[in-house]
């Protein structure tokens, strides 16, 4: 819950964060008072004073090794809540259009669930100086569309998944035994005829069902079918995380200085399970807009001071991932905002494109490793 300040606050308040993020310094009450006089009208006594009530209220903070104030997390949060509101001036950056032309480009030519991902990490670590992270969706929770297995030497097959959502999904798979293009070929049509439209863990459970009730050759192919497909399909509690920028905080000023609290911090984020928990933590996948997190110490004591700004990414009704950034308090936010929006959005546009281009081809086209 927002703490309620008066309007003459919030404009105030208002431009000391534009100003803190655009200069990274702590700011003096006489240098507040200069830059928000001209704009707000009010006089260099009034501002001081609603300065006092800011820091009073939990907005403004004093680093003990500066006159000057800072915003808190609370600040940034009812910041961020203007923004969402388009109740605040855009701050000097890309415009939305350069800001999309930018990432159209950077994903041009990416094809595949797993390459989208890994480039969405890499494009918003760029664009907000920031951490990107890009994480898939349960394995099990879209649906069957077809399955392909190639040969491609003794005992290693190339399987391709296509889910109902229209991503694509390649595995090499290691077999115990060495498996001939017929069986390959005869495991994928049972599959493909059997179980296209169903959840693919659904697929796991009625496969291993079959096999408890079926015997002699049928049996056999079931077996087949149920061991390419276990190799294939990921048990539901995996989940294949990209991170890219990690390197970024390193020097930040706003960071820990302390240099075992860096070292911790930094070695949180390069901990992949525990970046997938705090985003599953955080992350809905119902929820229809960009979420902004200021308490990430709630779930991670490391990452006090650091804020997480992350989308569900959908294709169609499905989702099949969370896009984010993790970044220091004082960040661009309208467009780290605007990027994760973006690009959560981008998804089902890029996976219509390769549905189209595969019923184009009149079959699956893999993805080359």
């Amino acid at each position: 819950m927002l703490t309620p300040i008066t309007s003459r606050q919030r404009q105030i308040l208002t431009a000391i964060v534009e100003n803190y993020i655009s200069t990274g310094e702590p700011v003096s009450s006489g240098a507040i008072a200069r830059l928000a006089e001209g704009s707000t009208g009010m006089s260099s006594a009034t501002i001081r004073n609603e300065m006092v009530n800011l820091a009073d209220a939990g907005m403004l903070e004093q680093p003990h090794t500066s006159a000057g104030r800072i915003p808190s997390a609370e600040a940034f949060r009812l910041y961020v809540a203007q923004l969402a509101e388009g109740n605040a001036a855009r701050l000097p950056g890309l415009s939305r259009a350069q800001l999309e032309s930018q990432i159209d480009t950077s994903l041009a030519g990416v094809a595949g669930a797993h390459a989208l991902l890994a480039r969405t990490s890499h494009v918003l670590a760029t664009l907000s100086s920031g951490v990107g992270v890009a994480i898939s969706a349960l394995a099990g929770a879209d649906l069957l569309e077809h399955v392909h297995f190639s040969r491609i030497a003794t005992k290693r097959i190339l399987a391709v998944l296509v889910t109902r959502s229209g991503m694509v999904r390649d595995r090499v798979l290691s077999v115990d035994r060495d498996l001939t293009s017929v069986e390959l070929e005869t495991a994928a049509n049972f599959l493909n005829e059997h179980f296209r439209g169903w959840n693919l863990e659904h697929v796991r459970t009625d496969l291993a069902r079959r096999i408890e009730h079926e015997r002699s050759e049928y049996q056999r192919l079931v077996h087949s079918a149920r061991e390419l497909w276990t190799a294939t399909v990921p048990q539901t509690s995996e989940q294949t995380i990209y991170v890219e920028g990690v390197a970024n905080l390193a020097g930040v000023p706003e960071l820990p200085e302390d240099r075992s609290r860096l070292r911790d911090m930094l070695a949180a984020l390069e901990a992949k399970q525990r970046l997938v928990d705090l985003l599953n933590a955080y992350i809905d996948a119902r929820q229809e807009s960009v979420r902004v997190v200021f308490d990430l110490e709630e779930q991670a004591p490391e990452m006090s001071g650091l804020v997480l700004i992350a989308a569900p990414a959908r294709v169609g009704t499905e989702t099949v991932g969370t896009v984010g950034v993790i970044a220091p308090r004082r960040m661009h936010y309208e467009n780290t905002m605007d990027a994760v929006s973006y690009i959560s959005r981008v998804f089902d546009r890029l996976a219509s494109s390769e549905r189209s281009d595969q019923n184009a081809g009149g079959g699956i086209q893999t993805i080359p490793k």
